[in-house]
């Protein structure tokens, strides 16, 4: 399927974007994955550090790859390359999640096909080992759009999806994130619901998705995250929110976002970015720059998006020190970047 390909970025005109070159030849498929926002910078993260997570996302993106290049639909792209990053300690899901301030470990996470709008949703569970893969069977296999809590666990047992104890989830590093955070909070003489404002930024977000273009032209996104640091009530953020942290759109493009989810809610962010592109006739750079860098930035609030559209142009914004991220266009070389001043 011929493609025509044109320059969706303006190479290092704006901080946290990532350019891509023009194709003259087109591209059959392509995938852009992140693996989170926020105060990553080349002094807090060692060499080896910075390696493990090149390398965790080039895994994930060749997983990705693998699917489109066999000709597989670009939602079970998402979902393998989503998934790498779940079993890996190194990002907010799955294996990796933050902890509650109880001390365990709610998942959330969302998933979206471009061509129907059809999607699916789960917040807060538990015992889920994969809960992209959750998302996936409530779109497929529910009349519903998003479950939750027990009752979404009840329906993964039903599918025969994976379950494992909450413990699974455990790393030492979130736990030490979990005490510090708790100090700041009990500390700040703030009533406990507002006191979370005065975590730093990594205390806030961290999530994981991809976006991808198959060789049918079908777009899909999908997202999934372990949410914030020490969050209490149930506190949804908007990864598993349709329209704020995933959004795909045949006739615009697809969308999975990280950042302060409350602030990502209240503006749509991801379904935002494509009606520009749709009613506007943007180009995806443009679109999420405006998002990004506008709407969201004089809002207060912080992250990025990745955004790709039917032609296999990608753009990557984000208004923090850093954002995981990569893609890659049909055969060609994987592209994986880290702080906000790399292409």
């Amino acid at each position: 399927m011929k493609k025509t390909f044109l320059l969706s970025i303006l190479a290092g005109a704006l901080i946290g974007s990532a350019p891509l070159q023009a194709d003259d030849h087109g591209v059959e498929y392509a995938m852009a994955i992140h693996g989170g926002a926020g105060t990553i910078t080349r002094a807090n993260l060692t060499d080896e550090q910075e390696q493990a997570y090149k390398d965790k996302l080039n895994e994930a993106l060749e997983a990705g790859r693998a699917v489109l290049k066999d000709g597989g639909d670009s939602t079970t792209a998402v979902i393998a390359a989503i998934q790498v990053m779940e079993e890996s300690p190194l990002f907010n899901s799955g294996k990796g999640a933050v902890y509650t301030w109880d001390g365990e470990h709610e998942l959330d996470a969302s998933l979206m096909e471009g061509e129907k709008g059809n999607a699916g949703a789960v917040a807060g569970v538990k015992t889920v080992k994969s809960p992209i893969e959750l998302a996936r069977e409530v779109m497929e296999e529910s009349v519903h759009v998003m479950l939750s809590g027990e009752g979404a666990e009840q329906f993964a047992k039903q599918q025969g999806l994976e379950q494992v104890d909450n413990s699974y989830f455990n790393t030492e590093r979130r736990y030490q994130q979990l005490l510090k955070a708790k100090e700041k909070i009990k500390a700040s003489e703030q009533p406990e619901q507002q006191a979370w404002e005065y975590l730093d930024l990594d205390y806030k977000y961290g999530t994981v998705g991809a976006v991808a273009v198959d060789k049918n032209g079908l777009l899909s996104a999908g997202t999934s995250t372990g949410g914030m640091t020490a969050k209490r009530y149930g506190r949804i953020g908007d990864s598993p929110i349709i329209g704020a942290g995933t959004w795909a759109d045949n006739d615009s493009c697809a969308v999975s976002a990280t950042g302060h989810g409350e602030y990502f809610i209240r503006f749509h962010v991801a379904a935002d970015i494509c009606s520009r592109v749709k009613y506007k006739g943007l180009p995806v750079s443009e679109a999420g720059d405006e998002v990004i860098h506008g709407v969201l930035e004089q809002a207060g609030g912080t992250g990025g998006v990745i955004i790709i559209d039917a032609d296999g142009n990608v753009a990557m914004p984000f208004n923090t020190e850093g954002m995981y991220r990569g893609y890659f266009k049909g055969d060609g070389d994987t592209h994986i970047a880290i702080y906000n001043e790399e292409e």
